[in-house]
């Protein structure tokens, strides 16, 4: 066995190493060990003319090693972090640091950047005090209003004026975790920043990557104008440089219908550099061709940054640079596998990278799946069966990634792949003449860009179309770790074996039973209601055997950040029932959100809000248009959700008693002291297993005649009163601001999401 041979198995069990540590530590490892020493033993009596013995256990010994290099280089908080200062969060600082990125915009139209912090001062205390300043460290997560971030740029000395805080934990299921993606950047607090200022006497330098990049953006833009400039400059930089300049809903059109690798720099921009520079140079030696193309790919890495994806790329357009110069021919599989080795080298926490995962596994796809396609597609045009080939096994490798990440699968996304394809590759190399121009002269960039204007309102209006499409996606619901191991095992056996590979269909047939039959049984059989963590906005879900009732929205960030991705996460394509007991128009926002993502059967509003008002107009158009039914709820009426019962007791609180599978549930919106009172002498409440209220206070009056088993209160905290009164009525107390996202089922238990207590007085 050749040294290359000895280098991919060691290679490959440095990653199979890292991969281990999904399991808790050091046991991973340990298992990669116990695998190499069974190899050692087992192996070479099947495959005499395989690798040696101590090839094998020095396999394990590596995977065992990656296992502990992961652990040793997971980021951790230093002594001086100002994470770790807790006098200062939820207090007005002013931070001062390095700016480490270009701003972005946010959804909520914030600029966001990173802030290497340097010294934290004028920490003003609820008690008026005041802490003059000490020498800090830690990356900081830093948003700031629009208008503030003009002018701020990499390697830049700022001063931030805001309010510090710790990502919270989870509080729903199949919310973001926010405290992860911070950690996995090395940073552990935010700074939500009021103010900026520029710190002129240590200002850094005014050139930069970051003005080559301004420079092209504003070429393009010149040209084309927003957003099709904008979109040209991600083509060609990658959406992470374009995101402050790049509409936020035209990026999520793409990623929706599956289109989002588009716009992220990789594979198809360095080998567009390395065949314009090889086309260039190919009258001069070897060696200049690979110092052109080295500066090339450097000029390019440092205008996009350091991006899992564009290292991925970079590394492997080098390793076919080199093959020449050593007059060797490169495999591609075995340049994969190092260039991946060596960039978890640099950062073995990358393994588990999104960004990473898709990138590899798109790139093992089209190695070794494209062939495969190509053949079977040989009566076409050679370019036309590349065009389909690409996508589909591009798509075969990353979508059961995608769908154990992200619960959902674009249906149009293989065609709408294929059909873009030449308009991708028109504005990528147009992109590229006018972005090098652009960077000499703007004007001449500009005037190349403009070319550029139909394709890419073409490519838009395409996009815009399979948006609109009806189901342009489908929530399957979460898999489970090994539902993604037989995925890929299947997927491997197919490309790799050939009596697998000519009943692709069978194996086919085998990934869609893995998926389908499992999420078919839950979704048939589940039955819970789960009130959301959504601040003092009270959200309740209720999943009746497949059919789903959804209590009020809340505003249009806690739909989009709390329900749709707890839809999603439980495999939810639609909304049966929908009940608004919102008495402001301004929750409309939430509702237009859900809409825009799930269509609602039947839509319940509560008769307090005129039913001409905007919101409700609005609402009303949409349902009528996909053919969804309106109405007002009728006080005192009885309504059928499924096999749950729902009675508007009062418009104005308001106050709804729902049965929710025998169990005798009222809600109650926020009410003070006296207010309870005056309603306890006008209204005859019943008695109820479970008291739920977006208030936080309940009197000892109102648990007296209501006699709840248990209480839940959707907010971030309630008053010692209330502790009080349930603690002495030996009620159980829930509150989503302390437990997370609290979930009942017919067994009768509730279950938290933080599982911090078992009911909030278990604290006091």
């Amino acid at each position: 066995m050749n040294s290359a041979s000895i280098a991919f198995i060691l290679c490959l069990a440095y990653i199979v190493g890292l991969l281990s540590t999904v399991f808790p530590f050091p046991w991973g490892g340990f298992v990669v060990l116990v695998l190499g020493i069974i190899a050692t033993l087992v192996v070479p009596k099947f495959w005499r003319k395989g690798p040696k013995r101590w090839i094998w256990l020095v396999a394990g010994i590596v995977g065992l090693a990656a296992a502990l290099y992961f652990q040793v280089r997971i980021p951790q908080p230093a002594t001086i972090d100002i994470s770790r200062d807790n006098k200062a969060m939820e207090e007005l600082v002013t931070v001062r640091g390095t700016v480490k990125s270009m701003p972005r915009l946010t959804r909520t139209r914030r600029a966001q950047f990173w802030l290497e912090a340097t010294q934290l001062n004028e920490v003003v205390g609820k008690d008026g005090s005041i802490d003059l300043g000490k020498k800090v460290s830690g990356k900081l997560y830093v948003t700031v209003p629009l208008l503030q971030a003009t002018g701020i740029h990499t390697n830049q000395r700022i001063a931030v004026m805001g309010r510090l805080y710790k990502p919270k934990l989870v509080s729903n299921p199949g919310g973001f975790d926010f405290r992860s993606y911070l950690a996995q950047e090395g940073a552990f607090a935010g700074l939500a920043g009021r103010k900026v200022e520029f710190l002129t006497e240590e200002e850094g330098p005014k050139v930069g990557w970051w003005a080559i990049r301004q420079r092209i953006i504003r070429s393009h833009t010149l040209g084309l104008g927003i957003p099709e400039g904008p979109l040209v400059s991600a083509m060609v930089l990658g959406s992470q440089s374009v995101n402050f300049y790049l509409p936020v809903e035209l990026k999520d059109r793409f990623t929706r219908i599956g289109l989002a690798h588009t716009l992220a720099a990789s594979g198809f921009q360095v080998s567009l550099i390395l065949y314009v520079v090889l086309l260039l140079t190919k009258s001069l030696s070897v060696r200049s061709q690979f110092i052109a193309g080295v500066i090339a790919l450097g000029i390019f890495l440092a205008l996009t940054g350091p991006q899992p994806p564009i290292l991925r790329a970079v590394v492997m357009g080098t390793a076919a640079l080199i093959a020449p110069l050593l007059q060797r021919k490169i495999k591609p599989i075995g340049s994969l596998l190092f260039a991946a080795t060596f960039l978890l080298l640099l950062n073995p926490t990358w393994i588990w990278d999104l960004s990473f995962q898709l990138s590899f596994l798109a790139t093992l796809g089209l190695l070794v799946t494209v062939p495969a396609i190509s053949k079977r597609l040989d009566w076409m045009p050679p370019v036309l069966a590349a065009a389909i080939a690409i996508p589909i096994a591009a798509s075969i490798w990353t979508l059961p990634l995608q769908l154990y990440v992200f619960k959902i699968i674009s249906p149009y996304s293989i065609p709408i792949n294929i059909i873009t394809t030449p308009f991708v590759s028109i504005l990528s190399i147009g992109g590229f003449v006018s972005a090098i121009l652009g960077v000499l002269w703007p004007s001449a960039g500009g005037s190349i860009a403009w070319l550029l204007y139909y394709p890419t309102h073409w490519l838009i209006s395409l996009v815009e179309f399979f948006y609109e499409l009806p189901g342009n996606s489908v929530a399957v619901g979460a898999i489970s770790q090994y539902q993604l191991l037989v995925l890929y095992i299947l997927i491997a056996l197919v490309s790799l074996l050939r009596w697998w590979r000519n009943y692709w269909w069978f194996a086919g047939l085998l990934a869609v039973t893995v998926i389908v039959i499992p999420v078919w049984q839950t979704q048939t059989a589940l039955f819970q209601a789960t009130i959301l963590e959504a601040g003092n906005q009270p959200v309740l879900v209720i999943q009746d055997k497949g059919k789903v009732t959804l209590v009020n929205s809340g505003d249009g960030s806690t739909a989009r950040y709390d329900i749709i991705p707890f839809l999603q996460h439980q495999g939810v394509n639609k909304i049966d029932w929908a009940i608004a007991t919102d008495t402001t128009i301004d929750n409309k926002s939430g509702w237009l959100t859900i809409l825009a993502h799930l269509p609602i059967g039947n839509f319940y509003s509560s008769s307090s809000v005129d039913n001409t008002s905007p919101g409700k107009t609005e609402i009303q158009q949409i349902l009528q248009a996909r053919h969804g039914n309106y109405q007002s709820l009728t006080l005192g009426q009885i309504m059928n959700f499924g096999t749950s019962l729902t009675r508007l007791i009062n418009s104005e609180v308001p106050m709804l008693q729902l049965l929710i599978d025998g169990q005798n549930w009222l809600f109650i919106g926020t009410l003070k002291s006296e207010e309870q009172k005056q309603l306890l002498i006008t209204e005859k409440f019943p008695k109820v297993d479970v008291l739920w209220t977006s208030g936080q206070r309940i009197t000892a009056e109102l648990l007296k005649v209501v006699q709840p088993k248990v209480v839940i209160v959707s907010a971030d905290t309630v008053d010692l009163e209330t502790v009080a009164n349930v603690n002495q009525a030996k009620i159980k107390l829930f509150i989503t601001g302390k437990d997370g996202a609290v979930q009942w089922k017919p067994s009768g238990r509730f279950e938290t999401t933080l599982e911090l207590t078992e009911g909030y007085s278990a604290l006091l």
